[in-house]
């Protein structure tokens, strides 16, 4: 006989953990007790197959469950135990994780189209393995009364079930059904008429509202696009089943399991065929595409499909494909509360459907691509956030305020790092409520006080003007530091690399705009060591919204200046743009590689004014049919790499010629480059960072450039390469330091 005393720490609250231990220490004959504390959970077991115990602990987990320690301790054995029971969870310091949301299981779905089943058709039906968590959570530990699910209180069967230690459903803290639990405003059949009859409806879906039509209807898909303001950005779009989206995407057994991973993410996927609405991805070659996620979803397919009533009916292919995307109007918040909805959304949508249930934490869904047949994200949202990132070593409690677009925001905790879901742009008042918003519900989920901040470095972004209000130590962190820092967190590296950070602009230790920078980094230490070679931005910033100025900056550069008005004439500022490069007037100069690829879009036809960010870059990376290099068509010289000669290049070029030589050239040239500066320091290990690597063309030729040569180049996969994790370097980076402060 022995007693054993385990602590366990992971996601291992409200995924079905308790139930799970509580029948594993049953069937061994073992007493004691399961419960939630402030770490995660605290289980006793007493018997003769403890042992035994723990050999079968990991091995048949559920789902949702994960262990990242367990302590062992031996204890005294209790003489008058005789049974196994789940105790009341501990309250005081939380210390436990916060489950992310997850889509409904196939036990539930199995549930909602089954007749007997208490939960047929029953919109809100979950257990221990599906459904919301973090967009319901309002403090930890997660128990039912922490959540937005605390005002419904159980029927007498769903109340059974609940206290049922051997039913799925045990201490699912959000188990309802129809007679006790939320529900929705509308019919599900009255959202399938309003869509098959042409129609634009809002949804309250999981982390907030989304818009849904027909996507097979291009003047819907446009009325939508119009009411939306969001100029020729790619919508989403969602279908039943991973063999309906094979007839509109290509997609691998890699990306399949993707579609299909309990997460739900938006997968993006090369276009098959043409039969869909160019309206839906206006100019481009790819599509995004998901799978249902909700039990709404699923009813609302079945509704389309005419209520099929064959078995099999949920896998089988079907041309129902839907536009599914977040109600909100460009640049502007998810939206979540209902009454806000109502004020939003009914001008734009012909049905607004809500439920009586509150959205906690509002968050927009994930999305992701394949590089080199892997999952890498392009946004990291519902499904994943708030799991914790491991970091080397444990920090001070560290804030980081991320950057000015695609701001997130990052905690630490011990030697745990929590990325929040994506506030957006901190451009408008909406953004920056939500981002406040934002930064006080986690840090009360997560029950901590920030011992230091850490912000970007330029002065006139809110996110340092906010820091200043804390009363801790500040660190002011530069952009491309915090972008190659998040990469080496990721894959846990502490010993020095080079760093390739590309992107559309960080201000630089110089006070320029960079945004193409080679770098040593090691830790909290980075050395700049080469950039690409500048160029001039005439008009400063607006440069951004409208790409034909770089492609005038070139041809300047490539002393063609009189080119400018011949080649952008219908630009009314083309005279006056020739005569500022001339002059060098209002042109700040940037090393950016964003800027060149838009210029190169520019100059090849295919965008001179950009209505979404990257666009120009994302119609340009859409023209590649297979890279090819021109070999004259860059110059290391120094410490920098200049691209010029590519662009001479490019001035004779077709649009798919010049995206194929573009991408190839640029590829060949930075893998050269690195190399170089790899041998002159000694070093095998190259960080890629920055959102020019959300390119899946650039960052898969040169990863496979790169590894040619015999480095090692560590690409960005649980985090995005882009803006949005600034705010984990960020928080790597300051954390250090303060720590290093505190101990001198």
């Amino acid at each position: 006989m022995k007693r054993l005393r385990l602590d366990i720490s992971g996601t291992v609250q409200g995924v079905g953990f308790r139930p799970y231990v509580y029948q594993l220490a049953k069937s061994l004959a073992l007493s004691g007790f399961i419960k939630n504390d402030a770490y995660g959970v605290q289980i006793e077991i007493q018997g003769k197959h403890c042992q035994h115990f723990l050999e079968a602990l990991t091995k048949n987990l559920p789902p949702l469950a994960f262990i990242e320690s367990i302590a062992q301790k031996m204890l005294d054995l209790d003489e008058n135990e005789i049974d196994f029971k789940i105790e009341k969870s501990e309250s005081g310091s939380i210390r436990s994780k916060i489950p992310a949301d997850t889509a409904i299981c196939t036990l539930c779905l199995k549930d909602l189209f089954d007749p007997k089943s208490p939960f047929y058709h029953y919109p809100f039906v979950s257990c221990t393995q599906c459904g919301p968590r973090y967009s319901i959570a309002q403090q930890l530990p997660y128990d039912r009364q922490h959540t937005s699910q605390q005002p419904f209180e159980c029927c007498s069967p769903c109340h059974k079930a609940y206290h049922d230690p051997n039913n799925r459903r045990y201490h699912a803290e959000i188990i309802a059904c129809a007679e006790c639990g939320p529900r929705l405003s509308h019919t599900i059949e009255e959202m399938a008429i309003a869509i098959r009859a042409g129609k634009i409806i809002a949804l309250k879906s999981l982390g907030g509202y989304q818009l849904i039509c027909d996507a097979r209807r291009g003047t819907v898909v446009q009325q939508l696009r119009q009411h939306k303001k969001r100029g020729n950005k790619p919508f989403a779009l969602m279908v039943l089943n991973s063999d309906s989206a094979l007839q509109w995407v290509e997609a691998s057994e890699a990306a399949i399991h993707t579609l299909k991973a309990p997460a739900r993410p938006i997968v993006v996927l090369n276009k098959k065929n043409a039969l869909l609405a160019e309206e839906i991805a206006p100019g481009l070659n790819n599509l995004g595409i998901m799978l249902p996620y909700t039990a709404c979803h699923y009813l609302l397919f079945h509704a389309l499909l005419n209520t099929p009533t064959e078995q099999n009916w949920l896998h089988q292919k079907n041309e129902v494909v839907l536009v599914v995307t977040s109600a909100n109007v460009s640049e502007v918040p998810l939206i979540k509360e209902n009454d806000k909805a109502y004020q939003a959304l009914n001008t734009i949508t012909d049905l607004i459907v809500t439920y009586n249930r509150d959205i906690s934490n509002a968050i927009d869904d994930s999305v992701v691509q394949l590089i080199e047949d892997k999952p890498a994200f392009i946004r990291r949202a519902r499904g994943y956030v708030p799991t914790a990132i491991p970091l080397p070593n444990d920090l001070p409690c560290t804030l980081a305020l991320g950057a000015y677009l695609k701001n997130t925001i990052c905690i630490t905790r011990a030697n745990e790092a929590f990325l929040s879901q994506p506030v957006g742009n901190l451009n408008n008042r909406d953004s920056i409520a939500f981002y406040h918003e934002t930064i006080q519900q986690l840090l009360k989920l997560l029950n901590v006080k920030p011992e230091c901040i850490a912000h970007d470095r330029h002065p006139d972004f809110y996110s340092t003007h906010l820091a200043a209000q804390f009363k801790a130590p500040t660190f002011a962190i530069q952009h491309h530091h915090a972008h190659l820092a998040a990469c080496a967190v990721e894959y846990g590296l502490t010993t020095p690399a080079l760093g390739l950070a590309l992107d559309g602009f960080g201000l630089g230790e110089d006070h320029q705009s960079w945004g193409g920078e080679l770098f040593y980094h090691h830790g909290t230490d980075s050395q700049r060591l080469g950039s690409l070679q500048p160029l001039l931005q005439p008009g400063g910033d607006r440069v951004i919204k409208q790409p034909w100025r770089m492609a005038a900056s070139v041809l300047h550069a490539l002393g063609k200046s009189d080119w400018i008005e011949r080649k952008f004439g219908q630009h009314e500022q083309a005279k006056a743009i020739a005569t500022l490069l001339e002059k060098q007037i209002h042109c700040p100069a940037t090393s950016s590689a964003g800027r060149l690829f838009d210029a190169a879009s520019a100059l090849l036809g295919l965008c001179e004014i950009a209505d979404y960010e990257a666009q120009g870059a994302m119609l340009l990376e859409s023209r590649v049919s297979v890279p090819t290099v021109d070999p004259a068509g860059w110059q290391i010289r120094d410490t920098h790499l200049n691209m010029l000669p590519l662009f001479n290049t490019l001035l004779n070029c077709d649009p798919a010629e010049g995206a194929d030589l573009f991408h190839g050239t640029l590829a060949e040239a930075l893998s050269l480059w690195v190399e170089g500066m790899a041998q002159s320091k000694g070093l095998k290990t190259v960080l890629l960072a920055g959102g020019c690597f959300l390119n899946k063309v650039l960052s898969e030729q040169l990863i496979q450039n790169l590894s040619a040569k015999n480095l090692k180049p560590l690409y960005p996969r649980i985090c995005p390469p882009n803006d949005s994790t600034i705010s984990l370097g960020q928080a790597w980076i300051a954390g250090n330091q303060f720590k290093d402060l505190v101990c001198v």
